[in-house]
């Protein structure tokens, strides 16, 4: 039976989603006052790197599918930190833009999510920390 050759904690999906899961807890644990999941900092922080962007951007950008975006960018409409607007070029398209509170929020939030990376990685040594962002890039492409 081949069943037996397949050993699921051996697997890369599995261990690549393991890892996702350890990173999730260490940034939760860790985000602090601003109470960001690790999608709505990357939303947050990519909207204000663009300095406003179209949902459709947005999603080119941090990887995160049109329907999570939506979501996402309504949650934080409600809670002040984006905005939206319609283009000032094209009526017909809306931007997305961060508010003063969101960048607020996000210089401090910032702060701990550098910490977060470093908590996530601090199991290897920096050789292996290198390699692994090497390799996680080169997965990506």
């Amino acid at each position: 039976m081949t069943l037996n050759k397949y050993i699921i904690d051996q697997q890369v999906g599995y261990l690549l989603r393991k890892a996702y899961q350890r990173h999730l807890a260490i940034f939760q644990q860790n985000i602090g006052y601003s109470q960001l999941t690790s999608v709505q900092f990357t939303v947050l922080y990519t909207v204000n790197f663009l300095e406003g962007c179209s949902q459709k951007e947005l999603v080119e950008k941090t990887a995160i599918d049109q329907a999570t975006i939506r979501g996402i960018v309504d949650r934080l409409i409600k809670r002040e930190l984006l905005i939206q607007s319609q283009d000032v070029i094209d009526k017909r398209k809306v931007k997305i833009h961060i508010t003063s509170l969101g960048v607020e929020l996000l210089e401090g939030a910032t702060d701990q999510a550098r910490l977060i990376s470093e908590k996530t990685l601090d199991i290897l040594n920096p050789a292996e920390q290198l390699a692994l962002i090497h390799v996680l890039k080169k997965l990506s492409e």
